[in-house]
């Protein structure tokens, strides 16, 4: 676990306190504000509790059975029942980081002080964070509405001792024993804490924010990639240049122009040969390269801004405001969140689709300009990428599918009361595989590139010392160049854990200068 230490306080929390907690094991802790709002909201709720005038989550049922008013002596058993019940997930287990996100997301909506939830509640969700257990999450079983609650219901089943958790050695036991163990008491919930243990978009919201890191590495690789195969392809670097893009000013396009500029600077190859294959222009992958990328990253902006708000938001029905009311609302509803999740499943496919379509052209002899057939080794008797190609195209197939949108889907729950939901969960959940996908979609162009570089070279042109950067960190790795056909999937995987991990960036800032 890193030491780093997250503070929790009544606002300000960002993206990248969440990737540190969820990814990187921070420790959390809450502000003294923190603790000061959670109890001056809890002698709100406490209040309205003991008066005769039933208020939805405290003293009623929920949903459709919100109309039943709930005598003292039940509340208790209600906020377990709600948690018991709807911790109703089925599937394969969600991941750790996932789950994490999560039950931060929810601690830091619940220190805000508009969710009525007690301090010791709070510092029990802390506590579970901090000792690294990780409740067990079911992939199915969110609508987005209200909110992600099964999965959010999973993650409140422990903090009572109840269900299944993972340990920090990474072993799956009764939550009670876990709990035992590391010293925490299970929380006994008491008016409205079940309820509000369970009504937010932490779980989408989660993997939006992972998605977006995720995405923002894997942008700067793809123009990376897109340079080394414009290289590759004796194309022309001219259309890359500042003036072209400031015409047409969308910010993504100039940033994708300018990276690939900077990794062909020096470059021997680019622009000097086709007079030996003659063109009047190269392919629409290749000259619109900034303007897919870019409009890719100008979508990631905007998702950012979505994102940035939803983290500001503090998501609970109903809440409690500064003047003593405790109102119901429509916060929890996802839509926002769903949007974007879907917006950024699109823009990645369309980024997949154009990395296969420069690697299909670099294994073409009719289209790359004097490479070998696929660029093998010895053509008929060595296959060289044909079948990597197949791979990266399966991928790009797949990526299309998970683009459909999830949230203009809506099926009605709860008799009716909820009756429009956002389906963000799924939406993120595909996104997940999406940029899997895409790692390793541009991992295969990086391959692809980079061999066909070192056969420039082999001819006796001289590669960007960029490139060259590039292709002496991936063989470091494992990823063999030209030669004979081998055993390819280990040099697959070894360039997909290069372009997932930054790797591929790392190698070639320290030529370029840093890379947006």
């Amino acid at each position: 676990m890193d030491m780093h230490t997250v503070v929790v306080g009544t606002s300000g929390t960002t993206a990248e306190d969440v990737v540190a907690v969820a990814r990187h094991g921070a420790r959390v802790e809450l502000s003294a504000a923190a603790v000061e709002a959670l109890a001056a909201a809890r002698l709100i709720v406490d209040a309205l509790a003991a008066k005769p005038e039933p208020v939805y989550g405290v003293s009623t049922g929920f949903g459709a059975l919100a109309s039943r008013h709930i005598s003292p002596e039940l509340r208790a058993q209600l906020q377990r029942n709600i948690v018991r019940s709807h911790a109703a997930g089925m599937g394969p287990r969600v991941e750790r980081e996932v789950v994490r996100a999560l039950m931060f997301l929810r601690l830091k909506t619940v220190a805000s002080g508009h969710t009525g939830v007690r301090p010791e509640v709070a510092q029990t969700m802390a506590d579970l964070l901090n000792a690294g257990i990780t409740p067990v999450v079911h992939e199915y079983g969110s609508l987005g509405c209200s909110g992600d609650l099964a999965p959010l219901s999973h993650c409140a089943l422990t903090l009572m001792g109840e269900g299944d958790a993972e340990g920090p050695d990474g072993t799956v036991r009764p939550a009670g024993e876990l709990l035992a163990a590391h010293g925490i008491t299970p929380v006994e919930l008491r008016e409205k804490e079940g309820l509000a243990l369970l009504n937010g978009t932490d779980g989408m919201l989660g993997m939006l924010v992972m998605a977006l890191a995720d995405l923002k590495n894997l942008y700067t690789s793809a123009d990376i990639t897109a340079a080394l195969s414009l290289e590759a392809l004796l194309g022309t670097d001219k259309v890359l240049a500042p003036e072209l893009h400031a015409i047409r000013p969308h910010p993504g396009q100039g940033v994708s122009a300018d990276n690939m500029l900077r990794v062909l600077a020096g470059s021997g190859l680019t622009g000097h040969h086709q007079d030996d294959a003659p063109r009047v222009q190269d392919a629409y992958s290749v000259r619109c390269a900034p303007q897919v990328n870019g409009a890719g990253r100008d979508t990631l902006d905007y998702a950012a801004v979505v994102a940035g708000r939803e983290l500001a938001s503090s998501v609970d029905n109903p809440v409690v405001l500064p003047d003593g009311r405790v109102e119901s609302n429509g916060n929890f509803h996802g839509a926002p969140v769903a949007y974007v999740l879907d917006f950024l499943a699109i823009v990645a496919a369309d980024l997949g689709s154009i990395c296969e379509r420069r690697t299909d052209r670099l294994l073409d002899k009719n289209r790359s300009h004097g490479l070998p057939p696929f660029l093998a080794d010895d053509a008929g008797v060595d296959s060289g990428l044909m079948i990597a190609q197949y791979t990266q195209a399966a991928l790009v197939s797949e990526m299309k599918r998970l683009a459909v949108p999830a949230s203009a889907d809506s099926i009605p729950s709860s008799a009716m009361q909820e009756d429009h939901v956002s389906m963000g969960w799924s939406a993120a959940r595909k996104l997940r595989t999406a940029v899997d996908n895409l790692a390793r979609i541009v991992a295969v162009e990086l391959y692809a590139a980079t061999r066909a570089v070192e056969i420039r070279a082999a001819q006796g042109l001289t590669p960007a010392p960029a490139s060259q950067a590039a292709v002496a960190a991936l063989r470091a790795v494992g990823a063999e160049g030209p030669g004979p056909d081998r055993f390819l999937a280990p040099d697959l995987a070894a360039a997909d854990t290069f372009v997932r991990e930054g790797r591929l960036v790392a190698a070639v800032e320290p030529v370029t200068g840093p890379l947006a």
